[in-house]
């Protein structure tokens, strides 16, 4: 039986308010730690929202934890919150 792996696929679900500058905010978060994300998406919603998901791996929960917090603190986030892909 294999064992799970610690730092398995994760993807970042961000709602925003329509602002240009909210994928901005987003992607910032991983440059100043150094890190490329596998996957940036963004979608503007019909309800006025903008939607952006972030795929990342080989990064640990805490650290994942700690940079959907400070995501949360930006002005026009909504919600950001982590889940496994796998």
């Amino acid at each position: 039986m294999d064992s799970p792996q610690p730092y398995s696929r994760r993807r970042l679900q961000v709602v925003a308010d329509a602002d240009p500058g909210a994928i901005a905010r987003v992607v910032e978060r991983f440059q100043n730690l150094n890190l490329i994300p596998r996957r940036v998406s963004a979608e503007f919603s019909s309800n006025d929202l903008l939607h952006i998901e972030v795929d990342v791996c080989g990064i640990p929960d805490e650290q994942l934890a700690l940079i959907a917090a400070k995501i949360r603190q930006a002005t026009s986030i909504v919600s950001a919150y982590w889940f496994r892909l796998d």
